[in-house]
């Protein structure tokens, strides 16, 4: 979990969910980031909430602020116009911050340095069925590397210039672009254009050796080297998910359908019944944002040919 002190009542509500659905039963150790120290309370509260070891660390400040050759008044220029626009965190440089923080950095923490898989959990989020499976270790044994609930389209006029660096970045390096890739989820015409489509990060489950891998580190470092996460608003979202795309096989992305999900304003309700009861799911079907307009499920399901 990357959190702040403040996110504190929101992060006791996440992590007691987690272990009342899941962790419980399998004591996995949590890692929380924080650009901060954590204070003594938010270590306190959590440490109630789980059985499980508990990791606490603080960020490199050379990690999480903006980097010193940015050109600021650029940078000003397009949060003011992102703001102007009424863009969510149009605004916003802290969540630049964040956004690539988790593109590029957070799995080369010391602490994530211990362990190949994660899970990522955000404050103020909700599990709506019991997991009485193990992810990881269906991850490793399926050969998954990217694991996720939600797909939905991104904001276009944050990510602006973004499959441009990525179309130049794959000319350069054809070789990282994997055999039998998801280019057609995410392009409806063969990578010329990007459809928006991206897996809503705020959960992923996956392999921190794919994002450590060589093809990973350039792109993103390519990414970093354009400046993009600061002259626009590039979501770790749309990077991870453009990523998994082309760096890994079609099959090593899975559709967690079993797990009931929540981050508000969307839930994921597992479609299949029998999923559903086996979970003792409290969510309601009929409210899944799986197939909303603004959903991207559909163009999944025609992909992978469901």
């Amino acid at each position: 979990m990357l959190a702040r002190n403040s996110d504190l009542d929101n992060a006791v509500r996440s992590v007691r969910e987690a272990e009342d659905r899941f962790n419980r039963k399998f004591k996995y150790p949590w890692v929380f980031l924080n650009e901060e120290p954590f204070t003594e309370e938010f270590k306190r509260r959590i440490s109630v909430l789980t059985d499980a070891e508990i990791h606490w660390g603080l960020i490199p400040r050379d990690e999480w602020f903006q980097p010193d050759w940015i050109d600021e008044t650029k940078a000003t220029a397009g949060r003011n116009k992102m703001e102007q626009d009424g863009i969510i965190y149009g605004g916003s440089l802290s969540y630049r911050n964040m956004c690539r923080y988790n593109s590029r950095t957070f799995y080369k923490h010391k602490l994530m340095q211990n362990y190949r898989w994660y899970w990522r959990v955000e404050p103020d989020i909700h599990f709506h069925c019991d997991i009485d499976f193990d992810p990881f270790l269906f991850m490793q044994d399926q050969n998954k590397v990217y694991g996720w609930t939600i797909t939905m389209y991104e904001f276009r006029a944050t990510i602006e210039t973004l499959w441009q660096t990525t179309k130049d970045f794959i000319k350069l390096h054809p070789e990282y672009v994997a055999p039998d890739n998801s280019m057609g989820f995410i392009s409806d015409n063969g990578g010329e254009d990007y459809n928006l489509c991206h897996f809503w990060s705020n959960f992923e489950i996956a392999d921190m050796e794919f994002w450590r891998g060589p093809a990973y580190t350039a792109y993103v470092d390519y990414l970093e080297a354009s400046g993009g996460f600061y002259y626009e608003r590039w979501g770790d979202a749309p990077v991870h998910s453009i990523g998994a795309a082309l760096f890994a096989k079609k099959d090593q992305l899975y559709f967690f359908d079993q797990i009931g999900y929540e981050h508000n304003p969307y839930q994921h309700c597992p479609k299949n019944q029998e999923s559903w009861k086996a979970g003792r799911c409290a969510c309601d079907v009929n409210r899944s944002f799986d197939y909303d307009g603004y959903s991207c499920m559909r163009k999944w399901d025609a992909f992978v040919g469901n």
